[in-house]
């Protein structure tokens, strides 16, 4: 077999361990493991630290056992990556190696009113006021604001703090640590990408900022070592692979940007998870977007390689529709189900899906909106909406690859994606369709693994990986050509917005208060109606008593 690379994905819902060969980007040996999601209140969601981190080892362990029933030794493996979920925010005390509160995940909305405070105490109240710096928007989806949360509201981290003990970090930083020692000489580093979602970052110095760790009112001493997203980082102590060097860390969409192979500016990649996060390389100077895109920072494939930035649009609910039509609405038992109801109508017939549940993303960030579902009539059935609930998803990338063509310059002609949703060749196909270029899925479909494989392989020092040799041009894609003509593409995408505009400004105070305004007009009324009524049949009863 030869020379083998692992990676560590660490996601939102579950941990896979996989194995690469690095001549042929094939999967060896995997192994994967859910994780538990706590949501102590509304709104907030949180994971344990100690379960990721034996989730990890579980994976490791199993899946070289996998490895050994195939006949191939471990020590093939030559070097181990990191993909995680990214923002996520952990912290925890380096004397005892413990966690001093439960991770904060990415999608965790505790700190709406520390993100209004901080907008409001600005003098333009500008959500972008650190757009320069960071290429972000104050939003509860950044570590920043978590990690400030942490700081106000648990004793634990702020005896630490006190006494020096405190570590911060994003999941790849946890992990790290622990893997390489943890309070035995860990490592206590990230890479630039996951460096770049913390708001605490410049991503033109490429260095943590005193300004913004001042505006956050964060010690700058509990801050992780940025390094490259390819390097070694620190070697295995325990487990089936110690000794075996760490050598690639990427956050989960950089990963998955590598993953596809878009080194050159204007390649973009959509991923279809629980939600959808489109990436366009935009080389190596960050575009500030004008259109409600995120600037952010893609791969640094080594100590003395170019930084290279991307824009990003991010979209709250992608295949998280499916799961709302099953287990909310229930009009299918399992998504398996998707593909072969909307298939069996071919269009929405008219019925529009806007799924703001959570507000509306890029490009709007407008956390006012709700989900609508509008243009029913009663020919409408569940297949429609079935129909509609994808194509939401489809428009929803449109106006992302819109945004990215406006602020890059640069006009995307094929778009490649992966995740879960790209199983549904109707969902791709309408992608297609609605954006008016060929959509290219991967025959490979763990590119968020895969990319950070080759960002370890790749790392000087390990050398067993060539970014752009032989494995990558044996790379097979399935692709998906326009089948409507863009008249037809356009009309729909109009209709679409429409329904957009309608979703929005939705759930705001003021709108409580018309709400209440509403109801006591409709209720004052209706009793004058009542009494106009009343009256009229006591003047008709009058008049027929006086005819006698």
């Amino acid at each position: 077999m030869g020379t083998l690379v692992g990676a560590i994905d660490q996601g939102t819902s579950s941990t896979r361990f996989l194995l690469f060969n690095p001549k042929t980007a094939k999967v060896v040996a995997e192994h994967q493991v859910e994780i538990t999601q706590h949501l102590p209140d509304a709104g907030w969601v949180e994971e344990d630290p100690k379960e990721i981190l034996h989730s990890v080892f579980e994976c490791i362990e199993k899946t070289c056992d996998k490895l050994k029933q195939l006949g191939i030794d471990i020590s093939s493996v030559k070097a181990i990556g990191v993909s995680n979920q990214r923002e996520t925010t952990i912290m925890w005390d380096k004397m005892t190696g413990f966690p001093l509160y439960n991770a904060i995940v990415w999608l965790d909305l505790r700190t709406q009113s520390t993100v209004e405070k901080l907008i409001n105490q600005g003098p333009k109240k500008d959500k972008n006021i650190l757009q320069a710096q960071t290429g972000l928007p104050i939003s509860t989806y950044f570590s920043a604001v978590k990690l400030r949360w942490l700081l106000d509201n648990v004793e634990a981290v702020k005896v630490a703090v006190a006494k020096q003990r405190a570590m911060f970090g994003t999941v790849d930083s946890w992990l790290i640590w622990c893997l390489t020692g943890a309070n035995n000489g860990g490592v206590h580093c990230t890479d630039v990408t996951n460096a770049s979602r913390t708001m605490l970052f410049n991503i033109n110095t490429l260095h943590w900022d005193p300004d913004l760790c001042s505006f956050f009112g964060v010690p700058m001493s509990i801050l992780p070592e940025v390094r490259s997203s390819s390097e070694v980082y620190g070697i295995m102590k325990c487990g089936a692979l110690a000794g075996v060097p760490i050598s690639g860390c990427l956050g989960d969409q950089s990963a998955a940007l590598v993953g596809q192979m878009c080194f050159k500016p204007g390649e973009s990649k959509n991923t279809y998870g629980t939600g959808c996060f489109l990436l366009s390389n935009t080389g190596q100077k960050p575009v500030m977007s004008q259109h409600g895109l995120l600037t952010t920072i893609a791969y640094k494939l080594g100590k003395n390689q170019p930084t290279i930035y991307a824009l990003e649009g991010s979209v709250a609910i992608g295949g998280a529709i499916v799961r709302w039509l099953r287990d909310n609405l229930r009009i299918i038992s399992s998504a398996d189900e998707v593909e072969k109801l909307a298939a069996s109508v071919g269009s929405s017939h008219g019925c529009y899906f806007v799924p703001a549940f959570s507000g509306l993303y890029a490009p709007y960030w407008d956390t006012t909106a709700r989900g609508i579902i509008c243009g029913i009539t009663q020919f409408t059935s569940r297949n429609h909406i079935v129909f509609a609930a994808l194509e939401s998803v489809a428009f929803q990338t449109r106006e992302l690859l819109e945004a990215m063509n406006k602020d890059s310059g640069i006009v995307q002609t094929t778009l490649r994606v992966d995740g879960g949703m790209t199983k549904n060749k109707i969902m791709m196909q309408l992608q297609a369709d609605i954006l008016g270029i060929s959509v290219a899925k991967p025959a490979m479909a763990e590119t968020t693994a895969l990319g950070a494989a080759m960002a370890a392989g790749a790392a000087e020092g390990i050398g067993v990986w060539n970014l752009h040799g032989d494995s990558q041009s044996m790379t097979s894609w399935e692709t998906f050509d326009p089948q409507i003509d863009i008249e037809e593409s356009d009309k729909r995408f109009s209709r679409w917005k429409l329904a957009v505009q309608k979703s929005m400004g939705w759930a705001t105070h003021d709108n409580d208060n018309d709400i209440g305004k509403y109801q006591v007009v409709a209720s004052t009324q209706f009793q004058a109606d009542v009494k106009r009524v009343r009256e009229n049949k006591i003047k008709r009863q009058s008049e027929r008593l006086r005819k006698g």
